[in-house]
């Protein structure tokens, strides 16, 4: 920044999964990041229970799958749902329901210990207060923050991102729009105890409503209590475990009133999203970008890609390799996922929570889940595997530009197997030579040390070869494909585009 002191490159809001996946891709990357943070401690109330099928291969194309403690094979379902229409996601290959009964206190554990390793700054008991002028065309973004000790203090930076949750100061402070529809509909979540209920995964609907149970711990059961026509909650109002117990009755008949509850809280069915997700220096990313009715996960999923979609472009930017028309691309292909995750939600929201109104809905979403392509389309959806930014490659593109890298196995000149989560640790970008084509490895010489070159071929598939076509990928490090093609010009222009001009 010019004529500043700067305290970061970035200054990221909030230290949920969001925050933290930031400030380990932001460190991956080489950029300076802190962290603040208004809680001095994470309160424990983990409102996630895991994440879906895209999240987890973002987690594992940063080793972190490991660190759940569960390998890096994670306990998932076959089984999801689409608005309480339940099918077989194995109908997609490589496709679940994602990972299950992970509290999502362990994932930003899991993520908090990463990006500190890796030497980002999070600090927490510090709360932001305000945003100084100039964050739009200036050079720099400043903010003021008051200490643990209670102390005002400036803090100054390149960017600044918040991803300070729904209810975003930073977002409204930089003016974001946030339009979208207001909360009709209340509903209750806890960890109970002394229970013993009967697990209903997948939710359970009955005649005054909809209930979901899932044992967490010996003695301990998540459950969501979703009434009919429960008027909205303020969001202020403390909500007791005897109003909790009293909704659960009402629904299921069973009395719940003898256990207690770790904690309680309470949710909405409203959905807003920010009318862009850049406004000068300023980013804004997972809830603090987009909030919506809980369903499979997909909030805290969403993101943690969003993180991962602007991370590696951030750093890019900050190092001076790229420039900074890159960032427009963030709002470019991640508006488009947001607006879409808001759709699908309030669809599931009209089918699984609707009352008798609902049930022609209901018996229609029943008869079309049986039918494969409706699968195939729902679990693409929920999974995020369907998703397909617009790279803007034109319609004579591959068919993978756009797309996720798919986990094909790759074969390596000695023989050994590799896996492209594998050759993603590095945080950079991966160039899959599949032709042993010296032309296009000459073409990427320029990009060391921002490109990983690696000659390998692909295992055969039976059936349609999704890799077909292609002598060449270059595999952004977010895991999208950039470029499919075999021209060494063509890759040229491409690794300009998206890792920046090549080294003199």
């Amino acid at each position: 920044m010019k004529g500043t002191a700067a305290d970061a490159d970035v200054i990221v809001v909030g230290a949920g999964p969001t925050g933290l996946m930031l400030a380990g891709e932001l460190r991956l990357g080489g950029a300076r990041v802190v962290v603040i943070e208004k809680l001095a401690a994470p309160t424990g109330q983990s409102r996630g229970l895991g994440f879906t099928a895209r999240a987890m291969e973002v987690f594992d194309e940063r080793g972190l799958l490991p660190r759940f403690g569960q390998g890096e094979t994670l306990a998932t379902s076959p089984m999801g749902h689409f608005g309480g229409a339940q099918f077989d996601f194995t109908v997609l290959e490589d496709a679940h329901f994602g990972a299950r009964g992970i509290p999502q206190g362990e994932t930003e554990a899991v993520l908090e210990g990463w990006a500190v390793e890796l030497g980002a700054d999070v600090r927490r008991g510090w709360e932001f207060l305000s945003l100084a002028d100039g964050f739009l065309d200036g050079d720099h973004a400043e903010i003021t923050v008051r200490t643990p000790e209670g102390t005002e203090q400036r803090l100054r930076a390149a960017y600044l991102v918040a991803a300070d949750g729904g209810a975003s100061r930073v977002r409204r402070a930089a003016g974001f729009d946030f339009p979208g529809t207001d909360a009709t509909q209340g509903m209750y979540l806890a960890d109970v105890t002394g229970c013993a209920l009967r697990p209903r995964f997948l939710g359970e609907r009955l005649n005054h409503g909809m209930v979901m149970a899932a044992p967490l711990a010996e003695g301990v059961d998540r459950i969501i209590v979703c009434p009919d026509g429960t008027p909205a909650h303020d969001r202020e109002r403390t909500v007791t475990f005897e109003e909790v117990a009293a909704a659960w009755q009402s629904i299921t008949g069973e009395d719940i009133s003898h256990g207690g509850a770790d904690w309680v809280s309470s949710f909405t069915n409203a959905t807003r999203q920010a009318s862009e997700y850049r406004r000068g220096r300023v980013f804004v990313a997972g809830d603090a970008a987009h909030i919506h009715l809980p369903a499979g996960g997909q909030g805290l999923s969403t993101g943690v890609q969003d993180a991962a979609n602007l991370g590696w472009k951030l750093a890019a930017v900050v190092r001076g390799d790229a420039p900074g028309e890159l960032l427009d691309t963030y709002h470019a292909e991640r508006w488009p996922v947001g607006r879409r995750l808001l759709a699908n939600t309030r669809a599931q929201g009209l089918v699984f929570l609707g009352g008798a109104e609902s049930d022609p809905l209901r018996e229609l979403f029943a008869e079309l889940v049986r039918y494969d392509d409706v699968k195939r389309h729902l679990a693409g959806a929920v999974s995020h595997l369907d998703i397909r930014y617009d790279l803007g490659a034109g319609e004579d593109a591959h068919p993978l530009v756009g797309r996720r890298m798919p986990p094909r196995p790759l074969i390596g000149a000695d023989g050994a197997q590799h896996r492209i989560a594998q050759l993603l640790r590095t945080g950079r970008a991966v160039l899959l030579d599949l032709a042993d084509d010296a032309g296009v490895r000459r073409a990427a010489a320029g990009h060391r040390g921002r490109l990983d070159v690696h000659t390998v071929s692909a295992k055969p598939v039976d059936g349609p070869d999704a890799l077909a076509g292609a002598g060449a990928l270059l595999v952004r490090p977010d895991g999208y494909v950039a470029w499919a093609g075999g021209s060494a010009g063509e890759l040229t222009a491409a690794l300009e585009r998206w890792l920046g001009p090549a080294a003199a």
